[in-house]
């Protein structure tokens, strides 16, 4: 048995990074002839399913059931789980990107569909690393990009291929590699080789003996970084401290099989022909997608729908890397590009972002100078309107700086001028959110008003008060009078009757009223007489009963 003449010694770990859900998923087995690690990391947003999870299982479940070597059958495995994913994507599309490692303990296939990676050392040097399936990638191998880039690019996650693609889903898998005593393999997800980059990997193994060492420093360098935001990592270590030793007599043997395979395969020449008529077949249906992909991509620009164009323009380039056609797929390189730009424009400005959007929409407008296949006036709207979103937002943000200064009018002021300009722009969210903060200055003001109305109401309150302690109920009565209506108009009521109280006491003391003795007599205690109002004297009887 292979395993029992080799040593292959596995560790790993996987962590959410700063996100509640950890959408990574590995598995691994080693058999007695094979081992296979698989590890995948999930790219949609379903929170019941994890595409991850499922694809690997699936993976893992063909292989342990029926181990190979096979490139076709290894392939074979990764689209029936590709196909599982599309077959189960009921309430979102299910997306993974996969990385897959097979071993008979001597030599090593890989497979990618997306963009997690594997990294290849080799006597303390970094052999090589998995390509990606991702538009950076393809710009690295243009070399529009430097290689190293691809970490940090924008583009590093748009991938042209992963598991759950709906059309043209199409895996790289790689010839088998003769593996040799103290090699070591990295796996990753994306959250990983973001943030550690292939010579930090290569450092971190000179300090390590054990997988489980190097997974550990590894995670520390990413957490080193201190980023806001860390996506979910995985990290796999894989020592090749022994493989296996093959039989040289045996490989004869099977040079002489494959030999003899061919000669008949010569013999029977058939074959060849049937293969080529196939191949031709083939070809000539992808060239048809593509020209379809296309067209219906120039259709959805036209009609203004860049994701649907985009998507459509990635299948044709595919389709042209398919057949080879490097004319085609450098045009429909550049078509993607736009469409992508104006994609992440839209997005951007969605988001509220919108000098990102104006910065994605100039990409965009530099790259279709001369051309007459993309709507250049609907993008310099799109840029103007992104650009008066902008000053709309600036004007708030001046009239909120003016707000903390307590400069209310001025406030009230530049918020009324940023209001008519969001309306002038249809900008509805700016508009609404400008109103909220008149609003709250208009109340600001409003209660400044009323605080003031009533310093004015209590100075003419006091006045009067001060009036009435010197028994100037006139004066007294004017100040009371005049404080009263302040108050009215703040609507203080406790006050207005408080006010009325007062008032009503000055005018008693104004106009007193006579005692009640004194009402409706004319005469004197002692009988004398009273002059009347004509100035003549009335009689009033005496004690005796006569007019004196």
């Amino acid at each position: 048995m292979r395993k029992d003449n080799s040593e292959f010694k596995t560790a790993f770990l996987s962590e959410a990074g700063t996100f509640i859900n950890n959408k990574d998923y590995f598995a691994f087995t080693e058999l007695d002839d094979m081992a296979c690690w698989v590890i995948a990391h999930g790219l949609d947003s379903d929170r019941e399913v994890e595409s991850a999870e499922m694809a690997v299982k699936s993976i893992l479940g063909n292989f342990m059931n029926n181990p190979t070597m096979s490139r076709m059958r290894i392939k074979k495995y990764i689209q029936e789980a590709h196909r599982l994913l599309q077959d189960e994507s009921r309430r979102v599309r299910l997306k993974a990107s996969l990385l897959m490692v097979v071993t008979d303990y001597s030599k090593m296939i890989w497979a990618v569909a997306g963009n997690t990676r594997l990294y290849h050392f080799r006597n303390g040097r970094l052999n090589f690393k998995s390509k990606d399936q991702s538009l950076a990638q393809m710009m690295a191998d243009e070399e529009k990009i430097p290689e190293d880039e691809i970490e940090e690019h924008e583009e590093r996650n748009n991938l042209l291929n992963y598991m759950g693609k709906p059309h043209d889903f199409e895996p790289f898998v790689s010839k088998k590699y003769q593996l040799i005593d103290g090699d070591v393999m990295v796996l990753c997800t994306s959250g990983l080789w973001e943030g550690v980059s292939g010579i930090e990997m290569l450092d971190a193994m000179e300090e390590v003996k054990e997988p489980s060492e190097l997974v550990d420093i590894l995670e520390d360098v990413l957490l080193s970084k201190q980023k806001k935001i860390v996506n979910n990592y995985t990290a796999v270590a894989i020592f090749v401290n022994k493989t296996y030793q093959e039989d040289p007599t045996k490989k004869i043997r099977v040079i002489k099989r494959i030999s003899l395979a061919l000669l008949l395969l010569a013999l029977v020449g058939g074959g060849a022909i049937v293969y080529k008529i196939q191949n031709t077949k083939k070809k000539a249906e992808a060239v048809a997608s593509m020209f379809e992909h296309e067209k219906n991509g120039d259709i959805f620009v036209q009609d203004g729908d860049y994701a649907k164009a985009l998507k459509e323009y990635s299948e044709a380039r595919n389709a042209a890397i398919k057949i080879k056609d490097k004319i085609h797929a450098q045009l429909l390189g550049k078509k993607q590009r736009i469409t992508q730009l104006i994609t992440d424009g839209d997005a951007s400005f969605k988001e509220g972002d919108y000098a990102k959007a104006v910065s994605k929409y100039e990409k965009a407008q530099k790259e279709m100078q001369g051309r007459k296949d993309f709507n250049m006036k609907e993008l310099e709207e799109k840029i103007h309107k992104s650009q008066s979103f902008i000053q709309v937002l600036n004007l708030k943000k001046d009239g909120d700086m003016k707000f903390e200064r307590q400069d209310y009018q001025g406030a009230k002021n530049t918020y009324q001028t940023a209001r008519k300009a969001a309306i002038a722009v249809s900008f509805a969210n700016g508009e609404k959110e400008i109103k909220a903060k008149l609003d709250e200055v208009e109340e600001k003001i409003s209660n400044l008003e009323k605080e003031k109305k009533q310093l004015d109401g209590e100075k003419l309150e006091k006045k009067g008060d001060k009036s009435y302690s010197s028994q100037d109920f006139e004066k007294a009565i004017e100040s009371y009078t005049m404080a009263q209506e302040v108050y009215q108009e703040i609507d203080m009521l406790e006050k207005v009757l408080s006010i009325e109280r007062k008032i009503m006491k000055a005018e008693e003391k104004l106009n007193p009223i006579p005692k009640a003795g004194l009402a409706g007599s004319d005469a004197t205690p002692n009988g004398q007489a009273l002059n009347n109002d004509m100035g003549e004297a009335d009689a009033v009887p005496n004690k005796a009963g006569g007019i004196k």
